[in-house]
């Protein structure tokens, strides 16, 4: 057996030999802890530590009548949160290059995303030139419209959780007191859209609507962005109006046909 005392990168190790063992369960279906121990070229007692972790977290399980673990439930979540995300990228896809092409501005598509609002894809209109590419990238859920769209679908304990921390101020029009947030997001639950005009940096204003699954939770929101001065206050409506709709139409493609719930 190799040499399995602790070390300096002992955390590390532990996670590597976690993901490991998660593959040779995919690899062989079912194993013992004796059978993980020797391909893992650990103890026995640290194979039975790995594999009890592992099963606390329902990403691997027991079979009672044989002994031996195979991987549990909790790999089929994560496995159908990726492709429910996959799922509104290809869904969305042509609708917000129509909208890019229709409103000549930036549509991105988020989800939420731990404390934050991740962006999944993203068109670019015919006057965006050399747009930010936000694919991959984070953003703050209090300082633009897809954080906002997608806290106004969120339970009243989720949202308090969300906003649990100081809000960090972007700019002075960046809304950090919760109540004034709260106040927002209850709007934008109201009309079905959110805006930011300035929150996150000077001169970017954004409209957002949330995307709703088939089974009537929100999943993900559509967003235009683009400068101030193109997307000024009275056109805010008509921008509000079409991304509204684009949501629509993703929501239809994924299945729904109703309103949006509280998730």
């Amino acid at each position: 057996m190799g040499n399995d005392e602790p070390s300096a990168s002992s955390t590390i190790q532990s996670v590597d030999r976690a993901l490991t063992v998660l593959s040779l369960l995919a690899r062989h279906g079912e194993l013992g802890v004796t059978e993980i121990a020797a391909r893992l070229d650990v103890h026995k007692s640290t194979a039975f530590r790995l594999v009890t972790t592992l099963e606390l977290h329902e990403l691997v399980e027991q079979n009672t009548d044989r002994g031996k673990y195979r991987l549990g439930i909790g790999v089929l979540q994560l496995a159908g949160a990726t492709t429910a995300r996959l799922d509104v990228v290809q869904r969305g896809r042509p609708i917000i290059r129509r909208l890019a092409e229709e409103l000549g501005e930036t549509v991105n598509i988020t989800v939420l995303s731990g404390h934050e609002a991740l962006y999944l894809d993203q068109a670019a209109g015919n006057t965006s030139l050399r747009p930010n590419n936000w694919v991959g990238q984070r953003v703050p859920l209090h300082a633009t419209s897809n954080g906002k769209a997608l806290l106004a679908h969120v339970s009243e304990q989720r949202f308090a959780e969300l906003t649990a921390e100081p809000l960090h101020r972007f700019t002075d029009r960046t809304t950090t007191d919760v109540a004034a947030l709260k106040a927002e997001v209850q709007a934008a639950a109201r009309d079905g859209y959110a805006v930011a005009v300035d929150e996150l940096e000077i001169g970017l204003t954004a409209v957002a609507a949330p995307i709703v699954g088939p089974g009537g939770e929100v999943v993900g929101s559509v967003s235009a962005s683009g400068p101030t001065f193109r997307i000024p206050a009275r056109r805010i409506p008509d921008v509000a109006a079409k991304v509204v709709e684009a949501a629509g139409h993703i929501s239809r493609r994924l299945g729904w046909h109703g309103l949006p719930e509280h998730s």
